[in-house]
C-alpha cells in the first residue's frame, strides 16, 4: 500500500483534539493573569459614589462622611452663615476661587456649592493635611495644628499657612 493514500482522519483528529486542549490550557492560565490587572473589588468601592439623605439635616448640622479614603462634610448653612460669606481681597487669599484644581465648573461661585445652603467640601487642610474644626458660632472652620482659618464657603484666609481654599469634590443632587 502506497502512503499517499493513507487515511488522514485520525490525524487531523488528534491535531484538531490537541488544538483545543492547548488553547483551553493557555485560556486557563492567562486568565488570573489578565484579571489581577483590573482593579479589584475594593477599589471601585473607594471610588464609588456616596448617597447621603440630607432632607432631615437641620440649618447650622455638619454631616461626616468618608469618601476615597478623604473626610467629607455636607453642611446646611443658616442665613447668617450665608451672609457671613464675602469675596473680599482683603480677607481671603483666593476670594473669587480661581484655582481649578480647588472645584468643579459647577462650584465657582461666592459660595462654591450648586446650592447655597448646602456646602460640601473635603475636610483636609490645604497646608499640611489636617482635619479643620467645624466652628458654627464663629462661621468658620479653624485648623488648629497650624492656625488656618476657612469661611463657611471653605475659602482660606489671609495670613493663614494654607495656601488654597478648601477643595470642593464633584457632587449632585439627585432632587
Amino acid at each position: 500500500m502506497s502512503s499517499d493514500n493513507h487515511d488522514n482522519s485520525r490525524r487531523k483528529f488528534l491535531t484538531g483534539s490537541l488544538s483545543i486542549v492547548g488553547g483551553t490550557g493557555a485560556a486557563a492560565t492567562l486568565w488570573p493573569f489578565l484579571s489581577s490587572m483590573g482593579p479589584s473589588a475594593k477599589a471601585k468601592a473607594a471610588g464609588a459614589p456616596v448617597k447621603v439623605d440630607i432632607s432631615n439635616l437641620k440649618d447650622g448640622e455638619k454631616i461626616d462622611l468618608i469618601w476615597r479614603k478623604k473626610p467629607i462634610w455636607v453642611v446646611k448653612r443658616t442665613k447668617n452663615m450665608l451672609d457671613s460669606i464675602n469675596t473680599s481681597d482683603e480677607k481671603h487669599k483666593d476670594p473669587m476661587s480661581e484655582n481649578a484644581e480647588q472645584q468643579p465648573e459647577f462650584a465657582k461661585n461666592k459660595f462654591r456649592s450648586l446650592k447655597p445652603e448646602i456646602l460640601v467640601l473635603e475636610g483636609v487642610c490645604t497646608h499640611l493635611g489636617c482635619n479643620p474644626a467645624y466652628k458654627p458660632s464663629e462661621n468658620k472652620f479653624f485648623c488648629a495644628c497650624h492656625g488656618s482659618n476657612f469661611d463657611l464657603a471653605g475659602k482660606v484666609a489671609n495670613g493663614s499657612p494654607a495656601g488654597a481654599n478648601l477643595k470642593v469634590p464633584p457632587y449632585r443632587f439627585e432632587d
